[in-house]
C-alpha cells in the first residue's frame, strides 16, 4: 500500500486510497506536470513479481491507452518506479455500477437500456481497435455523477486472461462466458455475453446464476438454464428480454456478432419498447469446424470403427466430463421466443443449392481430406461386401432364413409343437414373434431426457417408458439409469424403462421474512437452498431486513433450488440541494428553505461585519445534498456586540498655597463627563483640615457606552472668587472596566 505524499516517477503525488480489487489498488493522485488530478491503478506485489504477467500487462495497457471514447475511462500513462507498476487514468467522480444497482435495488428498463447502450458503445470502439475486454462486469463500469457510463480495466483484464486465475480473479465467474469457463478461445462475443449478464442484473437486481463455489457457477454458464427476467418483473419489455437472452446464448454464433448490432437493437427498443426486432441465428450443431484426431485418422485408414472412448482433457475451468458420454446441452426454453430464420433451401448469403455444386465443392477440398474420404469410402464398400457375403451364406445354408434367427429367441421343439397354428390378435403367429430381430441396447445414462429419447428412437426402440425419481447427485432432467444394460440384444418393441432425475428431494423452505440479510442467508443455506438477492425501498421494513421471499416460507421445494429474498433498502430517500443562505435576510432564508423542501433552525449572534438581520452562516454547506425534510441551521446577525462600562475614581485634591486663615473656607465642586453625560463626584464646603480631599469615596458610575471621560474641578472662596489654581488636582484618575 502506498502512503499519501509519496511521489511516483517524480510526477504523480499520491493523495489517498480510493479503491482496491483482486489485482490492484486505486489511488487518487495529482499530476504535477499537467496540474490535474488522476486515478492511478497500482499492481499488487504478488503480480508485480511475475515477469510474464507484467510484460503482458504493460503491452495491453499501452494498447488500451490508444482507446478514446466518452464511455471508456481514458488511460494517460503506463509506468514503473522501483518495482511499482502502475497505470495513470482519468479520475471519474462516481460509483461502480455494482454499487449503483445495490443502492437502487434494480434499474427501470428505460435506464437499463440507456446504460447498456453506453457500455456497448465503449465496447464497440474497443472491438474496432482489436481490443477485447474479457472481464465486463458491473464492478468494472463507473456511473459518474452526471449519469454517464465509463468502462474501465481494459489493459489489466487482457493481461489477466493469460495468467493463472486466482481466487480473487475468479470473482468474475458470475459474468464469465461459456467459452471462457471452458478455457477456450474468447472474442468480441465473449464481451457481449458478459454484457448480457450485466444487463440481466440491471433489470432484476441479481445475477442469473448463484452457486456454492466458482466451479458450480461456471458449470451453470455452460449448461444451466437461466430464469426469464420477466418471471421476476413482468414490467420488463419482451423486446428487452429477447436482447438479453440473445446476448447470453450458450453458443457464441447465436449471440450478437458485433457490439454495433447490439446497439442498433437497443436503440430500436429504446424508441419503441413494443417492437419485435430480435432474431437469433439457427443452432449450428456441435461446432462449425470439426478437427479429426490422429486416432480417428488411423481408424479411417484401417477401415475400422472407433470403439475406444474419447480421451477428455481436463479444462482450465475444472469441468469434469464423463469419458463415455458426449455432453448434450438441453434445448433452451427460450428458443420459441425468437423467429426461426434458417432456410432449408438456401445456404448463407450465396444461395448455393446443394445438388448443383457438389462436384465443384469436392474439387475444392483439401487434398488430404479428399484422400481421407476416398479411404473411408473404400472401407465402407468392403464392409458392405463382407456383410452381403455372410447373408448369402446364411440363406443358402440348411435351415434357410430360419438360421439367421437361431439362438436365444428360438423356442423348444415341445413349445413349438404345442403352440403351432396359434395366432396373436393381429393375425401373426407365435412363431413369427419368436423370430423377431434383436437390437443391442444403447447407453443413455447421463444424457438429458430429450437427448436420451432421440438416441432410443435412432436405435429403433419403440416401447420405452420414462419414469422419474429424486436424486441428490444427478441434475434434474438427466437420465439416472436404464432397465436394460448397454449392449444387451433385445427386440425393438421390448419394454425399456428409463429413469430420469427429478433433482433433489423436496424440503421445506424456512420462513425468513423479517430476518436480517445475514440470518436469512444462513438459514436458507443450511436448509440446502441457493440464495439470491433483490433490493427494494420500503417505508415499513428496516434496512437490511427481508421484505419477502420467493418461494414463500413453509412451502416444499427441491433441495439445492434457488430462493430469492428481497432485502429492504429502508425508506426511499429523496435528496435535495441545500440553498445558499449567507447574506440573505431572515425572511428570504426561510423562503428558500421552504421552496427546497427543508426546514430551518434560527439562532442569533453579534457581528461587526454582517448587517443586523442578515444570515451570518449556515451549518450545512450550500450545494450539498441532504434528505428532503432535513433541518438546516442558520445564524442571524444582531449587529455589533453592545458593551457597557463602569468607572471607579481614585486620587485627591491637595492645597498648594491657599491661606485659609485669611480667606476662610472654600467651596469645592468635582464632576466627571463621559460623552454627553456629566456626573457629580463631590460638592461642598471644605476647610483647611479637609485637604487633601480624597475623591476615592465617590460611588462608581456604571452603564456607560464609552470607556473614557474628563474631570472638572472648581474651587471658590467665601466671596465666590475662583481659587482653583491654588490647589493641585493632578492626582485625580478614573479606571474603566467592562460590565
Amino acid at each position: 500500500m502506498l502512503n499519501p505524499g509519496m511521489i511516483l516517477s517524480n510526477r504523480y503525488e499520491i493523495i489517498e486510497l480510493i479503491g482496491t480489487g483482486g489485482m490492484s489498488e486505486v489511488y487518487k493522485a495529482k499530476c504535477h506536470v499537467l496540474n490535474r488530478y488522476v486515478a492511478i491503478k497500482v499492481l499488487k506485489p504478488e503480480f508485480s513479481s511475475d515477469v510474464n504477467f507484467v510484460t503482458k500487462f504493460r503491452i495491453e495497457a499501452q494498447s488500451a491507452a490508444g482507446l478514446s471514447h466518452p464511455n471508456i475511462v481514458n488511460v494517460y500513462d503506463v509506468g514503473e518506479d522501483n518495482g511499482i507498476y502502475y497505470i495513470v487514468m482519468e479520475l471519474v467522480e462516481g460509483i461502480t455500477l455494482k454499487e449503483y444497482i445495490q443502492k437502487k435495488g434494480r434499474l427501470l428498463p428505460e435506464q437499463a437500456i440507456d446504460f447498456s447502450i453506453q457500455i456497448a458503445q465503449g465496447l464497440e470502439v474497443a472491438h474496432q481497435n482489436h481490443t477485447i475486454h474479457r472481464d465486463i462486469k458491473p464492478q468494472n463500469i463507473i456511473v459518474s455523477k452526471n449519469g454517464g457510463i465509463k468502462v474501465t480495466d481494459f489493459g489489466i483484464a487482457r493481461a489477466a486472461s493469460s495468467n493463472t486465475m486466482t481466487a480473487n480473479a475468479m470473482g468474475s465467474v458470475h459474468y464469465i462466458s461459456p467459452e471462457q469457463a471452458r478455457g477456450g478461445f474468447s472474442d468480441e462475443r465473449s464481451d457481449i455475453y458478459s454484457l448480457g449478464i450485466t444487463m440481466y442484473e440491471m433489470v432484476t437486481g441479481h445475477v442469473p446464476f448463484e452457486g456454492e463455489n466458482n466451479v458450480a457457477v461456471a458449470l451453470m454458464h455452460i449448461q444451466g438454464e437461466m430464469v426469464s427476467p420477466r418471471e421476476y418483473y413482468p414490467d420488463i419489455p419482451t423486446s428487452l428480454e429477447k436482447i438479453i437472452l440473445k446476448c447470453t446464448q450458450k453458443k457464441a454464433e447465436r449471440r450478437y456478432l458485433t457490439a454495433s448490432a447490439l446497439i442498433a437493437d437497443l436503440k430500436r427498443v429504446q424508441a419503441n419498447p413494443d417492437i419485435d426486432c430480435v432474431v437469433v441465428p439457427p443452432v449450428v450443431p456441435n461446432s462449425p469446424t470439426v478437427e479429426i484426431t490422429s486416432d480417428e485418422m488411423k481408424a479411417i485408414k484401417e477401415g475400422r470403427q472407433m470403439n475406444e472412448a474419447p480421451v477428455v482433457e481436463e479444462t482450465p475451468s475444472s469441468v469434469v466430463e464423463r469419458p463415455d458420454i458426449t455432453p448434450i446441452i438441453p434445448p433452451s426454453k427460450f428458443d420459441n421466443l425468437f423467429d426461426d430464420d434458417d432456410d432449408d433451401d438456401s445456404y448463407g448469403d450465396e444461395g448455393m443449392a446443394p445438388e448443383d455444386d457438389d462436384d465443384n465443392e469436392i474439387e475444392e477440398l483439401d487434398p488430404k481430406l479428399k484422400k481421407i474420404i476416398m479411404i473411408s469410402s473404400v472401407a465402407v464398400v468392403i464392409i458392405i461386401a463382407i456383410l452381403v457375403a455372410i447373408l448369402i451364406l446364411k440363406i443358402t445354408s440348411p435351415g434357410g432364413l430360419g438360421g439367421i434367427f437361431s439362438g436365444n429367441n428360438k423356442k423348444t421343439e415341445n413349445s413349438s409343437e404345442e403352440n403351432s397354428g396359434d395366432s396373436t390378435e393381429d393375425g401373426s403367429t407365435d412363431e413369427d414373434t419368436s423370430d423377431k430381430a434383436t437390437i443391442p441396447m444403447v447407453n443413455v445414462v447421463g444424457l438429458y431426457k430429450t437427448a436420451a429419447e432421440e438416441e432410443l428412437k435412432k436405435a429403433g426402440f419403440t416401447a420405452y417408458t420414462i419414469e422419474t425419481a429424486t436424486d441428490d447427485k444427478v441434475e434434474e432432467g438427466y437420465v439416472i439409469s436404464q432397465s436394460v444394460d448397454e449392449g444387451t440384444a433385445i427386440p425393438a418393441d421390448e419394454k425399456i424403462v428409463i429413469t430420469v432425475s427429478e433433482g433433489k428431494e423436496d424440503v421445506e423452505v424456512p420462513n425468513v421474512t423479517g430476518y436480517s440479510d445475514d440470518q436469512a442467508t444462513t438459514l436458507l443455506t443450511e436448509a440446502g437452498f441457493v440464495v439470491t438477492h433483490g433490493y427494494e425501498y420500503d417505508d415499513t421494513v428496516e434496512k437490511n431486513k427481508v421484505i419477502s421471499q420467493s418461494p414463500e416460507g413453509k412451502t416444499m421445494q427441491k433441495s439445492g433450488s434457488t430462493v430469492k429474498i428481497i432485502i429492504s433498502n429502508g425508506k426511499e430517500v429523496e435528496e435535495v440541494e441545500v440553498p445558499n443562505l449567507v447574506g440573505k435576510s431572515e425572511s428570504k432564508a426561510a423562503e428558500l428553505l421552504e421552496k427546497a423542501g427543508l426546514s430551518g433552525k434560527v439562532s442569533h449572534a453579534n457581528s461587526d461585519e454582517v448587517k443586523k438581520g442578515q444570515v451570518i452562516s449556515q451549518d450545512v454547506s450550500a450545494g450539498s445534498s441532504v434528505e428532503k425534510g432535513s433541518t438546516v441551521g442558520y445564524v442571524i446577525s444582531d449587529g455589533p456586540e453592545k458593551v457597557t462600562y463602569s468607572v471607579k475614581f481614585t486620587g485627591s485634591i491637595t492645597n498648594s498655597g491657599f491661606d485659609f486663615a485669611t480667606f476662610g473656607n472654600v467651596t469645592v465642586n468635582v464632576t466627571y463627563t463621559v460623552g454627553d453625560a456629566t456626573y457629580k463626584l463631590y460638592s461642598g464646603a471644605a476647610g483647611e483640615d479637609s485637604f487633601p480631599l480624597d475623591i476615592g469615596s465617590a460611588d462608581p458610575i456604571g452603564g456607560l457606552s464609552q470607556n473614557s471621560g474628563t474631570f472638572a474641578v472648581t474651587i471658590t472662596d467665601s466671596d465666590g472668587i475662583d481659587v482653583t489654581s491654588s490647589f493641585n488636582t493632578s492626582g485625580l484618575s478614573a479606571s474603566f472596566s467592562k460590565e
